[in-house]
């Protein structure tokens, strides 16, 4: 699967980006990946500007919407960027009396170097913001406003103890309808996305929550919470319908991933820290050899190690050009995704125990992540 595309939540003006006022505009035209298994495409989300906020009747197992609505809306902003790369909008959550607020990355990467980002008080009031941070790998970004005034936050959940079928609720700024309140369950939980990411790479959003509450462009870094108002993700990437054309439709089909928070409070530390996000690393590039193609040529199945960086993580444990990797961290090797979402939910130091065929003999190791280059 693939995820939601930065680009797909800023709005570029429709005759010269970086110059028409936000308000003129709708949405960029956004850049899909196809899913191989089911032909979906995934956009991340992110959208303009406007004011809405929308409950609906409240059926058995739903969270109470308004409620929620009164209670975790005055912590919820719209993002605002201006830059020579495009203009856009997307949602945060204010973290702290004193004004930190979290976004997605990709809300805010055209302005990371030059341009203006600001946020919109639910209340209507603007005011200029600063970027602390950011993290490309987990999509996030942080965000200072300037406070005389104990400002509203967001009472922060625990992602661990989410489970499947529990209901939620997303708030944000979906097509630019600030202040806007959706409703639905956590679908599944534990979803790899991958997604584009700056210049040209991509990266993996680990562990996504699955929701079916509506979540469109414009949506992008806002919150979902449970039932008590807790943060319990960040709203990050929807899975869209190509059309006819091959272009995704760019609207909700009730298949949403948000970034769980217990990762969002981990970055959120390392950027206000001022150290930097420190991404654990293996050292190695790999590739998958499916079952079939094991068979067919006599090897096992697993990841083959195509290179391995001189003193690096996977060089110090002894693993080679060469190697086949068929277990890592006590799971099967069976996706070339293994290792960026092993490193992602990993901490710099940990170590990974791995099993690994060289010339049809079977050996061990153990691999310890060291912070990435």
């Amino acid at each position: 699967m693939t995820d939601p595309s930065p680009a797909d939540e800023t709005a570029p003006d429709q005759a010269h980006p970086g110059q028409a006022p936000v308000r003129k505009r709708w949405w960029r035209t956004s850049r899909f990946w196809a899913i191989a298994a089911g032909g979906l495409a995934i956009a991340v989300v992110a959208g303009v500007l406007g004011g809405l906020v929308a409950t609906a009747w409240r059926p058995a197992n739903t969270c109470n919407a308004q409620s929620i609505a009164t209670q975790v809306l005055p912590a919820i902003v719209t993002v605002q960027v201006q830059a020579p790369g495009g203009n856009g909008v997307g949602t945060g959550e204010i973290l702290t009396t004193d004004g930190y607020i979290v976004t997605n990355n990709h809300v805010i990467s055209s302005a990371a170097n030059s341009g203006s980002i600001s946020v919109l008080y639910s209340s209507g009031e603007s005011v200029d913001a600063t970027l602390v941070g950011r993290d490309p790998v987990s999509d996030l970004a942080v965000l200072k406003v300037s406070t005389d005034k104990a400002l509203p936050t967001i009472q922060i959940g625990n992602s661990s103890n989410v489970s499947v079928g529990e209901p939620v609720v997303a708030l944000g700024a979906p097509l630019g309808l600030s202040n806007t309140v959706t409703a639905g369950i956590v679908s599944a939980l534990d979803r790899n996305v991958t997604a584009p990411s700056d210049n040209g790479t991509t990266t993996t959003l680990v562990g996504s929550i699955q929701t079916d509450a509506a979540i469109n462009p414009g949506n992008s870094g806002g919150a979902l919470v449970d039932c008590s108002g807790a943060l319990v993700g960040v709203n990050t990437a929807i899975a869209t319908v190509p059309n006819a054309s091959g272009d995704a439709g760019g609207g909700s089909v009730g298949i949403g991933f948000a970034v769980p928070v217990n990762l969002v409070n981990s970055i959120v530390a390392d950027i206000k820290s001022g150290g930097g996000v420190r991404t654990p690393w293996f050292g190695a590039e790999v590739s998958l050899i499916p079952v079939a193609t094991a068979k067919q040529f006599g090897v096992a199945p697993g990841l083959f190690i195509e290179s391995v960086v001189p003193g690096g993580p996977a060089d110090a444990a002894g693993l080679r050009e060469g190697d086949i990797i068929t277990t890592i961290d006590g799971g099967p090797a069976t996706s070339s995704d293994v290792i960026t979402t092993l490193v992602q939910e990993k901490a710099v130091g940990d170590t990974v125990a791995v099993t690994f065929v060289r010339r049809g003999v079977t050996s061990s190791t153990s691999v310890t992540l060291v912070a990435a280059p």
